[in-house]
């Protein structure tokens, strides 16, 4: 049965129960890596600071978001990303889960809205 490798597993501590149960469902269908899970306050100044991110604070510090990518990873392979997206907004859907994906943030199913892709990025709402 696939599943998470060891270092994505480690990625995965702290993060919230119900979107790794989604994270979990998705590797089962596609082969994916966990980039980032928690972050720090001062690891979150840090990517803003560098231009990685837009905001100061992130769900990521409560452990509701993690960026994930296709693997291998090619960054050049937006199909795969947005493949990628829309699993795992779907898998949160059967699973009764509102998930909220980078590539999409309005989720209205338009990705050329978009301001700010973020096609790593996935998130948990409450």
């Amino acid at each position: 049965m696939p599943r998470f490798g060891r270092r994505s597993q480690e990625r995965l501590n702290g993060v919230n129960a119900k979107l790794v149960n989604v994270l979990n469902e998705l590797v089962k269908i596609m082969d994916v890596t966990i980039i980032e899970g928690v972050r720090s306050k001062e690891r979150q100044a840090e990517l803003l600071e560098k231009g990685a991110t837009k905001v100061k604070y992130s769900r990521h510090m409560e452990g509701k978001a993690v960026d994930l990518a296709p693997y291998p990873i090619d960054w050049n392979d937006r199909e795969r990303f947005h493949y990628m997206g829309g699993m795992v907004r779907g898998i949160g859907q059967q699973l009764g889960v509102k998930i909220r994906w980078g590539g999409d943030w309005d989720s209205d199913g338009e990705i050329k809205d978009n301001k700010f892709d973020d096609l790593v990025h996935v998130e948990i709402r409450d």
